[in-house]
């Protein structure tokens, strides 16, 4: 079994099992498009289990696959890359976390599958202590915005268990005017999450960015707050 092999598996089920009335549903949620098969959750996961069942799939070979499944537009090829991977999370060394910071310049083309690679992976690269800050530093400044949204996005869930934010605060303070309405819902998102842990130390980073970051970052970013404490993040005239 090979790589290619594998990848050629999943797209001819993707094409004999294609729906294009789940593919119309979701794509009001994709402004950049919504390329998929239109594969069901139950379907998915049984394409990742038989995979990991055929003879001779191993970690390595699941990451090579990864990259070809990343470089595909089919929005279902990267979610079952990050399933396959995530089975082998026991053994995973700072090389897994190298092939999936690949991803980012082979594919990736959407927020959701961004975001899911963050929630899943990312997540426990961090308390796996495989990643750091400064392995993602570069991320800041991507071509790809996704990987961008990724620098700040993968921060959510390791930033809820942490007591000093300032870190945090100081990595994503190069990004406050990234041009991409992406990032920008990324850093809001963030920033938020940050506000409810810490509302004092998150309101005081907001404040000195409030007349030059975009309006869009503060709209996800006071989303939880009452209409006054709003009021204070206003753009100046």
């Amino acid at each position: 079994m090979t790589a290619r092999e594998i990848f050629d598996h999943i797209h001819d089920f993707g094409i004999k099992n294609q729906n294009p009335a789940v593919v119309a549903k979701y794509q009001r949620y994709f402004k950049e498009g919504y390329d998929a098969y239109g594969l069901s959750q139950e379907q998915t996961a049984s394409l990742v289990t038989g995979i990991l069942a055929m003879p001779g799939v191993d970690q390595a070979l699941v990451l090579e696959t990864s990259i070809l499944l990343a470089a595909s537009p089919k929005y279902e090829m990267t979610v079952i890359a990050i399933r396959l991977v995530l089975h082998y999370q026991k053994t995973w060394t700072t090389s897994t976390f190298n092939t999936v910071e690949k991803w980012f310049s082979v594919g990736i083309t959407n927020w959701a599958q961004t975001d899911y690679i963050c929630g899943e992976l990312m997540n426990l690269f961090f308390k796996k202590k495989l990643v750091s800050l400064d392995s993602i530093g570069l991320w800041r400044t991507a071509e790809n915005k996704f990987q961008r949204r990724a620098a700040v996005v993968s921060l959510i869930k390791p930033m809820k268990i942490s007591t000093d934010f300032q870190p945090w605060f100081t990595f994503i303070e190069p990004m406050m005017h990234d041009p991409a309405r992406e990032v920008h819902q990324g850093l809001g998102w963030f920033l938020r999450e940050t506000w409810k842990k810490q509302p004092e130390v998150a309101e005081q980073f907001l404040l000195r960015f409030k007349d030059t970051a975009p309006r869009l970052i503060f709209q996800y970013a006071t989303e939880r707050m009452t209409a006054e404490g709003k009021e204070r993040f206003r753009r100046g005239k």
